[in-house]
C-alpha cells in the first residue's frame, strides 16, 4: 500500500531527538527551530516526560468515557492553575482541528445561531472555519456547510461591528497570533474591542491558541498580552509535546449537558499523562519565562540583520519576512547548516522552537543565518 501523497517531504529521516536538537538516520545533528509545527514545547525526549509516559504505558489501562479517569481532573487542575483559568471547564479531544470544531459547536448551541466571523489569512485546522492562505488571499468556502463563515480583514474593527450588527453571528474566532498566515499579531486594542463587541451583542469570542498558546509567546496564552478573557479557548500542539491531545477551555457561562459533545480517544490515560508531564516541566523549569526572555533576545538580534525586511511575533513564535521567496534560504539553513525552520507563504520563515531554547543556541542560529545571508 502506498502512502497518500499530500505533503512535500524533505529527504531526511529523523530518528531521535534531545532537547532542541534532532538526529537523522545518517547520524547528522540538527538544531530544531520548528518543533514539528510548535508541538515540541519542553524539548525532545525530556527524561521526566519519557519516564511518566513509560510508567503509564506499562499499566495497560483500557480507557472508556463511561468510567472515571482521575488523570483528566489532575490535568484540568494543573492547566487551570498555570493558565489562570481555574474557573473554566475543560473538554478533552485529540487535536486542534477537533478543538476548534467543538468550540464552534458550543457557540452555536449557546446562541442558537450559525454564522461565524474569522479573519483573512487565519488558519483553524481543517475545520468549518478553514480558509486558503496565500500571499494574495483568495477566500474559499468552508469545508462543510454547518456554519456560514465570513472572513474579514484583521485589525479592522469597523468591519466586525458591521457584520455583528446583522444579529446572526454566533461566534468570532481569532488566533492569538496567526501562525500559518505569516505570524501576524492582532493589535491589542483590536482584541480589546472584539471582547467588548462580543459581550455587548451576545456573541461568543473564541481564541484559537492551538499554535500560540502553552507559553509560546512568553505568557501562557497569547491573548493574555492584551489583558482579555475569551469565552472559549482552544489548545493542542504543545499541550502533549508531540503526543496527540487537544482541549477546549470553557467559561462558566456555558452549561454542560450529557450528549452535548463526544469523543472516543479524547482524554485517554496516556494523553493525560503526557499533558500533565508537560505542565510539570513547564512549571519546574520556568519555560514560559524562558520563552519570554530568550524570545526577546532572539527578536532583538534578528532585527539587527538588515537583509530581513520585518521581524514579527512574541516570545518564541517569530516570523522573518524577506523581500524574496525564502525557499532557497530555508534549504540552505537545513541542508548546509543543519537548522530546521518553517515557512509561511512564500516570503516568511517561521520559527517555533522548543520553549527550552537557550541563548547559546540562539547565538549559533544568528551566526549561521548571517553567514548565509552575507
Amino acid at each position: 500500500m502506498k502512502l497518500f501523497d499530500v505533503y512535500p517531504l524533505f529527504n531526511i529521516e529523523i530518528t531521535a531527538g534531545k532537547g532542541c536538537h534532532t538526529y537523522d538516520s545518517q547520524g547528522n545533528e540538527y538544531l530544531d527551530l520548528y518543533g514539528g509545527h510548535a508541538v515540541i514545547s519542553i524539548g525532545h525526549s525530556h527524561p521526566y516526560y519519557v519516564r511518566k509516559i513509560t510508567e503509564q504505558a506499562q499499566k495497560l489501562v483500557f480507557y472508556s468515557n463511561s468510567v472515571i479517569n482521575s488523570l483528566q481532573q489532575q490535568l484540568a487542575d494543573k492547566l487551570g492553575r498555570l493558565s489562570g483559568y481555574d474557573d473554566y471547564a475543560l473538554f478533552l479531544i485529540n487535536s486542534g482541528a477537533e478543538a476548534n470544531e467543538n468550540a464552534l459547536k458550543l457557540a452555536s448551541f449557546h446562541t442558537g445561531k450559525k454564522k461565524v466571523i474569522a479573519f483573512s489569512k487565519s488558519f483553524h485546522g481543517r475545520t468549518s472555519a478553514a480558509v486558503k492562505v496565500t500571499d494574495n488571499p483568495k477566500i474559499v468556502a468552508p469545508i462543510n456547510d454547518t456554519f456560514e463563515v465570513a472572513f474579514l480583514p484583521l485589525n479592522q474593527i469597523e468591519r466586525v461591528e458591521a457584520e455583528v450588527a446583522a444579529g446572526d453571528v454566533c461566534a468570532v474566532i481569532i488566533e492569538g497570533i496567526q501562525g500559518v498566515g505569516g505570524i501576524q499579531v492582532p493589535d491589542t486594542q483590536f482584541l480589546k474591542s472584539l471582547r467588548e463587541i462580543c459581550t455587548q451583542n451576545g456573541v461568543v469570542l473564541i481564541l484559537d491558541e492551538v499554535q500560540s498558546g502553552y507559553g509560546r509567546t512568553g505568557k501562557f496564552f497569547a491573548h493574555q498580552h492584551a489583558g482579555i478573557r475569551p469565552d472559549l479557548i482552544t489548545v493542542a500542539k504543545g499541550m502533549g509535546n508531540g503526543f496527540p491531545i487537544g482541549g477546549v477551555l470553557i467559561s462558566p457561562d456555558f452549561t454542560p449537558a450529557y450528549g452535548m459533545l463526544g469523543t472516543t480517544f479524547g482524554g485517554n490515560h496516556l494523553a493525560c499523562t503526557a499533558a500533565c508531564a508537560v505542565l510539570d516541566v513547564m512549571e519546574n523549569e520556568k519555560l514560559v519565562e524562558n520563552a519570554a526572555t530568550v524570545g526577546e533576545y532572539l527578536i532583538s538580534e534578528l532585527k539587527r540583520i538588515p537583509q530581513i525586511k520585518e521581524v514579527r511575533g512574541k516570545g518564541l513564535m517569530i516570523g522573518l519576512e524577506f523581500d524574496y521567496p525564502v525557499k532557497e534560504l530555508r534549504n540552505k539553513l537545513l541542508f548546509e547548516q543543519h537548522i530546521f525552520t518553517g515557512a509561511s507563504g512564500t516570503n516568511v520563515i517561521r520559527l517555533l522552537p522548543p520553549l527550552s531554547l537557550s541563548q547559546k543556541e540562539v547565538n549559533y542560529f544568528i551566526d549561521r543565518l548571517k553567514h548565509i545571508l552575507t
